[in-house]
């Protein structure tokens, strides 16, 4: 790192810290302002925190590692960004009618308490032990790889580089609350951007250009069924990402995530209007479209770099290549003084936006769903201080948790990313139906999401006990081919339907809800008032711009077919 670079991370602080006072004199007087930042967020505002929440280590490291390792199969996941469109245009109207803090919130008035309890809590321990360690155990294999750092002040570099991108992103997350996530995600995305573009460009100029990038690429054979690195849909027999079930387990993924996920619908609930949300979503969509190129493929570059120069990327002790150093590789080894200064803090500003938002939304969830119910008459200043404990206390955990991560590296950050897969369909059967079909009853709700936990569980558990068992490949058993053997994307699909099933069938066996209680919750329950509104809130424009991303989207499947 050069003077130049320690400079340019330095204005980048200063330009935050500026943002940051600025939020903190705004007023943070009850739950709405601290958690929703007063439900005045514009449409940029609300794309743009929608984007930087999303971008985190799995990007800066899974993301790029992948398309090292694997080429194009990841990409499904990336351009399912379309599903944003479904959050503006279907589930905003419900969610900005029930006047909700929360997803669970939504729950509860759609079904019941119990659905709200139940989703809180998977939604906090997973945030907290999942998407909170991983993201700031990442972090610090990011920075010890770009500062190539091993110690400083005789202090591991892993931790001062952990505990310190923790430390600086719960100060303005405690004191700013949703507005701080909100603005800093203005400043943090064009810096993404751009520093995330550079290398890109820099790393495609350093291969020889975009062709010979395809040509290596597309001479490596990932299967023994002919496709190659540059295939997006692969062989159906393909033992990692048949090409079914990849469309089908990253749309399940896709949806729960996009439309349903707190980290991300709480950007939304922000918004002034429902006019603004939408346009955010469109807005975050477009910005979506841009992790593949801006991270997959440099990883894919920094493939082709490695099988020209021999060299390029570092080795593993077992003597394998290290993919998930790819991004952090192309930024030590291709970029100018100055340049990696940018990107320095493009990588800040990932992890950060990311962090901030996990822990703003962590907070929320216990402040709203468990606090304030049990205390219902708690003053709205309290609610704002008990919010700022709560974050207090959530970046302990993921501090403490830190070593656990550390002490079993790779092995549970792989088990972790299985959690999404086998989260996800229970909650998105629930709100389907819940938002989809007017008979779905606060049973069946209830059921689907019960029937999703345990069979996620049961999932999880097989795969650790199988993986780290003395029982051989071969061997087989009912239990063990239905929660191991089936490939986890079509074991994904196959789950949302048995939990959309278990949802039906309750509800058509207990009595049907009131007409009253989900009024403007469901489709077909909306007032006349209510249709006026939301029709008032788009416009040509707002159609053309989402039937523009679903052309990109579109192409962007023809050409890596």
């Amino acid at each position: 790192m050069a003077l130049l670079d320690w400079i340019v991370i330095a204005l980048f602080f200063v330009a935050l810290v500026g943002i940051i006072v600025w939020v903190m004199r705004q007023k943070q007087n009850n739950a709405a302002d601290y958690f929703l930042g007063g439900k005045d967020a514009t449409w940029i505002a609300i794309g743009a925190s929608i984007f930087a929440s999303n971008i985190g280590s799995e990007h800066l490291i899974g993301l790029a590692g992948s398309g090292a390792s694997s080429g194009m199969a990841m990409a499904h996941w990336e351009i399912q960004g379309w599903m944003i469109l479904i959050l503006g245009w279907v589930f905003v109207p419900f969610y900005s009618r029930s006047m909700v803090y929360t997803m669970p919130e939504f729950l509860e008035k759609r079904f019941n308490p119990q659905s709200r309890t139940i989703l809180a809590t998977i939604s906090l321990i997973s945030y907290v032990l999942t998407k909170v360690a991983v993201t700031v155990y990442a972090g610090g294999l990011v920075f010890q790889q770009v500062f190539g750092i091993d110690e400083l002040w005789g202090i591991d570099f892993f931790w001062i580089a952990a505990v310190g991108l923790v430390l600086i992103t719960a100060l303005y997350t405690v004191f700013g609350g949703m507005k701080s996530v909100l603005y800093t995600s203005v400043l943090q995305t064009p810096i993404l951007l751009l520093g995330s573009l550079i290398i890109l460009v820099l790393g495609l100029k350093e291969l020889g250009g975009w062709d010979e990038m395809m040509r290596i690429c597309s001479a490596v054979k990932v299967n023994e069924y002919g496709d190659t690195m540059t295939n997006l849909i692969r062989s159906n027999s393909d033992a990692q990402y048949p090409w079914l079930g990849a469309l089908v387990g990253s749309a399940v993924i896709g949806f729960w995530y996009w439309c349903t996920d707190q980290f991300i619908v709480q950007r939304v609930l922000s918004g002034k209007n429902e006019r603004e949300a939408r346009r955010g979503t469109i807005f975050g969509a477009y910005l979506k479209l841009l992790p593949v190129f801006l991270f997959l493929i440099p990883g894919m570059i920094a493939f082709a770099l490695h099988q020209q120069m021999g060299d390029f990327l570092p080795m593993l002790p077992g003597g394998g290549v290290n993919s998930d150093a790819a991004f952090p590789t192309l930024v030590a080894k291709l970029l100018p003084a100055g340049v990696k200064g940018l990107i320095v803090c493009g990588i800040l500003a990932a992890l950060m936006s990311s962090l901030a938002s996990l822990f703003n939304s962590s907070a929320a969830l216990f402040t709203i769903d468990f606090y304030q119910r049990l205390r219902p008459d708690t003053a709205p200043g309290k609610l704002v201080r008990i919010g700022q404990v709560a974050t207090v206390v959530i970046v302990v955990l993921g501090i403490l948790w830190i070593p656990v991560m550390r002490s079993v590296g790779d092995v549970l950050y792989l088990y972790l990313q299985d959690v999404q897969s086998v989260l996800a369909p229970g909650i998105a059967a629930a709100f389907l139906v819940g938002i989809l079909w007017k008979r779905a009853t606060a049973q069946g709700g209830m059921w689907a999401l019960i029937s999703g936990l345990v069979i996620g569980l049961c999932r999880l558990g097989a795969k650790v006990y199988y993986s780290n068992s003395d029982v051989l490949p071969g061997a087989q058993n009912i239990f063990k081919y239905l929660f191991y053997d089936v490939n986890w994307l079509f074991f994904c699909g196959w789950m949302l339907v048995f939990c959309l099933l278990v949802a039906v069938v309750v509800s058509l066996c207990t009595k049907a809800p009131a007409p009253e209680k989900i009024r403007g919750l469901v489709f077909g329950t909306s007032t006349p008032e209510q249709r006026a509104a939301t029709r008032a809130s788009w416009d040509k424009w707002d159609v053309i711009h989402s039937v523009i991303i679903l052309g990109i989207t579109a192409a962007f499947y023809y050409y890596f077919w």
